[in-house]
């Protein structure tokens, strides 16, 4: 996220998501017209993200993905106002996701009776770094880890064989936070069984967070290892980029990870979907706002529909 800005526009979203969502059971116009506005500034949300995540991160998937977010919840703010009345449990599940995320995102460190509360994200980040040095370590080799540029521990310095000194930080992007989110978010919005969707969470959270200690394994080996120094020219022009001790970091996480992450997703989704059918309809229109096509996924994936 970019600061001040940015998560503004994300609280005020979240906000009038929640607020439209409050107002549907008894005053359903009035919640329908707060919905259609909840998603026009949810689309704004994206759109100020796109030069982050295209010219700063230089990540195609996440600026290809932001830049089709930006439309398509315009598009689901036009369908809802229209009478698309199944849009108003994505638009709960996007509330419950801003309430997971963001606290971890904008709350910071405070100090109660001389004593420092580190603030959410700290905590996750210092997570995350350990237990993947931990997992380093098994595999054999011996991170060094120093604090980074926020004064975190959360930095693997790494020597080439020529001596150039390789950094890798772990940041709240690097946790697997923004995919645990979403689909905490979508199983809270579920209109299921409290103990059903306490299994889908059982389900989801782990296979994520596991699949994120791999991610997070696999690039900084590979990057601070240099071992997909491939094609340098070709990836470098690819990126814009100039440093080819950069070119393993492109492959392993721009190209490798976030492309098998965008498979991961769809795998657990089909396990939370075979825990929770009830958001087979969330599913089906999240399609339809892509293609504009009408799906019928239970018969598809063999799956249940609840009435």
């Amino acid at each position: 996220m970019l600061g001040l800005v940015s998560d503004g526009l994300a609280w005020a979203a979240v906000v009038i998501f929640l607020t439209g969502v409050a107002l549907w059971p008894r005053r359903r116009e009035t919640g329908r017209r707060v919905l259609t506005v909840a998603w026009g500034v949810f689309g704004l949300f994206w759109l100020q993200l796109v030069p982050h995540f295209a010219f700063v991160q230089k990540s195609f998937v996440e600026g290809f993905g932001a830049l089709l977010a930006v439309p398509l919840c315009w598009y689901a703010g036009y369908h809802l106002y229209g009478g698309r009345d199944s849009l108003v449990t994505l638009s709960r599940s996007v509330a419950w996701m801003g309430l997971i995320y963001l606290p971890f995102q904008t709350i910071p460190a405070v100090v109660v009776g001389g004593t420092t509360i580190p603030a959410p994200r700290t905590v996750l980040i210092r997570l995350v770094t350990a237990q993947t040095e931990w997992v380093i370590e098994v595999l054999g080799y011996e991170p060094v880890l120093v604090t980074g540029d926020t004064g975190l521990l959360n930095t693997f310095r790494f020597v080439t064989p020529e001596g150039h000194v390789i950094l890798f930080s772990l940041i709240l992007a690097c946790t697997g936070l923004g995919s645990i989110s979403i689909f905490a978010g979508l199983i809270a919005a579920a209109d299921a069984p409290f103990g059903r969707k306490l299994r889908a969470l059982a389900v989801a959270v782990p296979v994520i967070y596991a699949l994120n200690l791999v991610r997070t394994t696999f690039i900084a080996l590979v990057f601070g290892k240099q071992y997909m120094q491939w094609f340098v020219d070709e990836v470098l022009l690819l990126f814009g980029g100039s440093d080819p001790y950069m070119v393993s970091f492109y492959l392993s996480d721009r190209v490798v990870s976030q492309s098998l992450a965008v498979v991961a997703l769809v795998a657990v989704t089909y396990l939370v979907l075979r825990e929770l059918p009830e958001l087979l309809q969330v599913v089906e229109d999240t399609l339809y706002l892509l293609t504009r096509r009408e799906y019928d996924l239970a018969d598809a994936l063999n799956l249940p529909r609840q009435p």
